[in-house]
Protein backbone atom coordinates (compact mmCIF):
# COMPACT_ATOMS: atom_id res chain seq x y z
CA UNK A 1 0.00 0.00 0.00
CA UNK A 2 1.22 3.50 -0.65
CA UNK A 3 1.21 6.73 0.97
CA UNK A 4 -2.29 8.30 1.34
CA UNK A 5 -2.52 10.91 -1.16
CA UNK A 6 -4.23 14.27 -0.18
CA UNK A 7 -6.23 16.72 -2.52
CA UNK A 8 -6.45 20.36 -2.46
CA UNK A 9 -9.34 20.18 -0.07
CA UNK A 10 -7.38 18.35 3.08
CA UNK A 11 -9.82 15.75 3.22
CA UNK A 12 -7.61 12.39 3.08
CA UNK A 13 -8.82 9.80 0.68
CA UNK A 14 -8.44 6.88 2.99
CA UNK A 15 -9.71 3.28 3.70
CA UNK A 16 -13.53 2.81 4.46
CA UNK A 17 -14.56 1.01 7.84
CA UNK A 18 -15.76 -1.65 5.75
CA UNK A 19 -12.50 -2.59 3.98
CA UNK A 20 -10.18 -3.11 7.45
CA UNK A 21 -13.02 -4.48 8.94
CA UNK A 22 -15.77 -7.66 8.66
CA UNK A 23 -18.25 -5.25 9.49
CA UNK A 24 -20.42 -3.25 6.72
CA UNK A 25 -19.94 0.34 8.27
CA UNK A 26 -19.00 3.62 6.25
CA UNK A 27 -16.87 6.69 6.89
CA UNK A 28 -18.43 9.39 8.86
CA UNK A 29 -16.63 13.02 7.59
CA UNK A 30 -13.86 13.35 9.84
CA UNK A 31 -13.82 16.32 11.88
CA UNK A 32 -10.62 18.73 11.84
CA UNK A 33 -9.24 17.35 14.35
CA UNK A 34 -9.25 13.75 13.35
CA UNK A 35 -8.14 15.21 9.47
CA UNK A 36 -5.40 16.55 11.40
CA UNK A 37 -4.53 12.95 13.39
CA UNK A 38 -4.46 11.03 10.01
CA UNK A 39 -1.96 13.83 8.41
CA UNK A 40 0.16 13.45 11.20
CA UNK A 41 0.10 9.65 11.01
CA UNK A 42 0.75 9.58 7.46
CA UNK A 43 3.92 11.97 7.95
CA UNK A 44 4.86 10.53 10.81
CA UNK A 45 4.67 6.57 9.84
CA UNK A 46 3.50 6.66 6.20
CA UNK A 47 0.24 5.73 6.75
CA UNK A 48 -3.12 5.65 8.79
CA UNK A 49 -3.44 2.56 11.46
CA UNK A 50 -6.38 0.95 10.64
CA UNK A 51 -7.71 0.61 14.32
CA UNK A 52 -8.38 4.36 13.28
CA UNK A 53 -9.84 3.61 9.88
CA UNK A 54 -12.20 1.19 11.75
CA UNK A 55 -13.42 4.05 14.22
CA UNK A 56 -13.66 6.25 11.79
CA UNK A 57 -17.44 5.24 10.93
CA UNK A 58 -18.32 7.49 13.91
CA UNK A 59 -16.50 10.90 14.89
CA UNK A 60 -17.45 10.53 18.60
CA UNK A 61 -15.85 6.81 18.87
CA UNK A 62 -12.90 7.89 16.94
CA UNK A 63 -12.18 10.90 18.90
CA UNK A 64 -12.45 9.03 21.93
CA UNK A 65 -10.80 6.26 21.37
CA UNK A 66 -7.77 8.24 19.91
CA UNK A 67 -8.15 10.59 23.07
CA UNK A 68 -7.30 7.73 25.44
CA UNK A 69 -5.11 5.69 23.70
CA UNK A 70 -2.55 9.27 23.44
CA UNK A 71 -3.10 9.65 27.00
CA UNK A 72 -2.33 6.17 27.98
CA UNK A 73 0.72 5.63 25.46
CA UNK A 74 2.22 8.49 24.63
CA UNK A 75 1.59 10.79 28.23
CA UNK A 76 4.08 11.48 30.31
CA UNK A 77 4.07 8.51 32.93
CA UNK A 78 6.93 6.42 35.56
CA UNK A 79 5.86 4.11 32.69
CA UNK A 80 8.77 4.18 29.50
CA UNK A 81 6.88 3.94 26.20
CA UNK A 82 8.71 0.82 25.25
CA UNK A 83 7.26 -0.64 28.43
CA UNK A 84 3.71 0.51 27.61
CA UNK A 85 3.89 -1.61 24.46
CA UNK A 86 5.41 -4.47 25.91
CA UNK A 87 2.24 -4.74 28.24
CA UNK A 88 0.27 -3.82 24.74
CA UNK A 89 1.81 -7.09 23.28
CA UNK A 90 1.73 -9.28 26.00
CA UNK A 91 -2.15 -8.61 27.09
CA UNK A 92 -2.53 -9.57 23.32
CA UNK A 93 -0.82 -12.18 23.57
CA UNK A 94 -3.32 -13.52 25.69
CA UNK A 95 -5.89 -12.92 23.99
CA UNK A 96 -4.31 -14.23 20.81
CA UNK A 97 -5.27 -10.89 19.12
CA UNK A 98 -4.11 -11.11 15.31
CA UNK A 99 -4.29 -7.29 14.90
CA UNK A 100 -2.77 -6.00 17.84
CA UNK A 101 0.49 -8.31 18.21
CA UNK A 102 1.25 -7.53 14.80
CA UNK A 103 0.78 -3.79 15.14
CA UNK A 104 1.88 -3.38 18.44
CA UNK A 105 4.75 -6.02 17.74
CA UNK A 106 6.12 -3.87 15.15
CA UNK A 107 6.07 -0.79 17.65
CA UNK A 108 7.93 -2.57 20.37
CA UNK A 109 10.30 -4.08 17.87
CA UNK A 110 10.84 -0.34 16.68
CA UNK A 111 11.51 1.32 20.15
CA UNK A 112 13.46 -1.71 21.48
CA UNK A 113 15.69 -1.92 18.23
CA UNK A 114 15.87 -5.46 19.10
CA UNK A 115 13.87 -7.46 16.99
CA UNK A 116 14.43 -10.70 19.35
CA UNK A 117 13.17 -8.79 22.02
CA UNK A 118 9.84 -7.80 20.27
CA UNK A 119 9.52 -11.93 19.19
CA UNK A 120 10.24 -12.67 22.80
CA UNK A 121 7.50 -10.37 24.19
CA UNK A 122 5.07 -11.63 22.03
CA UNK A 123 5.42 -15.84 22.13
CA UNK A 124 6.34 -15.76 25.84
CA UNK A 125 8.05 -12.45 28.05
CA UNK A 126 8.97 -15.36 30.23
CA UNK A 127 11.88 -15.90 28.31
CA UNK A 128 12.74 -12.05 27.43
CA UNK A 129 15.66 -10.91 28.70
CA UNK A 130 14.15 -8.07 30.43
CA UNK A 131 14.59 -6.62 33.96
CA UNK A 132 13.17 -7.74 37.33
CA UNK A 133 11.23 -4.68 37.55
CA UNK A 134 9.55 -5.07 33.78
CA UNK A 135 9.04 -8.83 34.47
CA UNK A 136 6.91 -7.91 37.91
CA UNK A 137 4.84 -5.42 35.51
CA UNK A 138 3.97 -8.24 32.64
CA UNK A 139 2.98 -10.64 35.59
CA UNK A 140 1.11 -7.92 36.43
CA UNK A 141 -0.11 -7.07 33.22
CA UNK A 142 -0.93 -10.68 32.60
CA UNK A 143 -3.40 -11.11 35.74
CA UNK A 144 -5.47 -7.99 34.88
CA UNK A 145 -6.26 -9.98 31.45
CA UNK A 146 -6.38 -13.26 32.37
CA UNK A 147 -8.27 -13.00 36.09
CA UNK A 148 -8.28 -9.75 37.21
CA UNK A 149 -10.70 -10.27 40.14
CA UNK A 150 -8.02 -12.72 41.41
CA UNK A 151 -5.96 -9.50 42.17
CA UNK A 152 -5.07 -8.70 45.69
CA UNK A 153 -2.98 -6.69 47.70
CA UNK A 154 -0.48 -8.77 47.29
CA UNK A 155 -0.09 -8.29 43.67
CA UNK A 156 -0.05 -4.49 44.41
CA UNK A 157 2.66 -4.91 47.07
CA UNK A 158 5.04 -6.91 44.66
CA UNK A 159 5.16 -4.20 42.33
CA UNK A 160 6.06 -1.65 44.99
CA UNK A 161 9.17 -3.97 45.49
CA UNK A 162 10.27 -3.93 42.02
CA UNK A 163 10.11 -0.43 42.52
CA UNK A 164 6.52 0.77 41.17
CA UNK A 165 5.12 3.66 42.70
CA UNK A 166 1.01 3.63 43.00
CA UNK A 167 0.81 6.34 39.89
CA UNK A 168 2.63 3.20 38.14
CA UNK A 169 0.55 0.83 38.66
CA UNK A 170 -2.86 3.05 38.06
CA UNK A 171 -0.77 3.08 34.70
CA UNK A 172 -0.08 -0.69 34.41
CA UNK A 173 -3.64 -1.72 34.97
CA UNK A 174 -4.95 1.14 32.97
CA UNK A 175 -2.79 -0.09 30.07
CA UNK A 176 -3.68 -3.94 30.56
CA UNK A 177 -7.51 -3.22 30.40
CA UNK A 178 -7.39 -0.74 27.63
CA UNK A 179 -5.60 -3.91 25.57
CA UNK A 180 -7.76 -6.19 26.66
CA UNK A 181 -10.79 -4.42 25.54
CA UNK A 182 -8.83 -3.14 22.18
CA UNK A 183 -8.01 -6.91 21.40
CA UNK A 184 -11.84 -7.95 21.96
CA UNK A 185 -12.77 -5.32 19.61
CA UNK A 186 -10.34 -5.84 16.75
CA UNK A 187 -11.20 -9.84 17.31
CA UNK A 188 -15.05 -9.13 17.33
CA UNK A 189 -14.72 -7.03 14.34
CA UNK A 190 -12.16 -8.78 12.27
CA UNK A 191 -9.84 -6.08 12.06
CA UNK A 192 -7.16 -6.46 9.92
CA UNK A 193 -3.41 -5.04 10.55
CA UNK A 194 -1.51 -2.71 7.99
CA UNK A 195 0.55 -5.22 5.84
CA UNK A 196 3.55 -2.57 6.41
CA UNK A 197 3.83 -3.55 9.85
CA UNK A 198 4.89 -7.36 9.46
CA UNK A 199 8.23 -6.15 7.76
CA UNK A 200 8.71 -3.21 10.33
CA UNK A 201 12.33 -3.26 12.23
CA UNK A 202 13.18 -7.00 11.41
CA UNK A 203 16.29 -5.86 10.22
Amino acid sequence: MGKLKYPESGTPKRKKPHEVTALRLDSAPLSTEMSEYFKKCEEKIGFVPNVLIAYSHSMAKLETFAAFYNELMLAPSGLSKLEREMIGVVVSAENRCFYCLVAHGAALRSLSGKPELGEAIAFNYRMAEIEPRQRAMLDFALKVSRASAEITEADREKLREAGFNDADIWDIAATASFYAMSNRMASATGMSPNPEYHGQARG
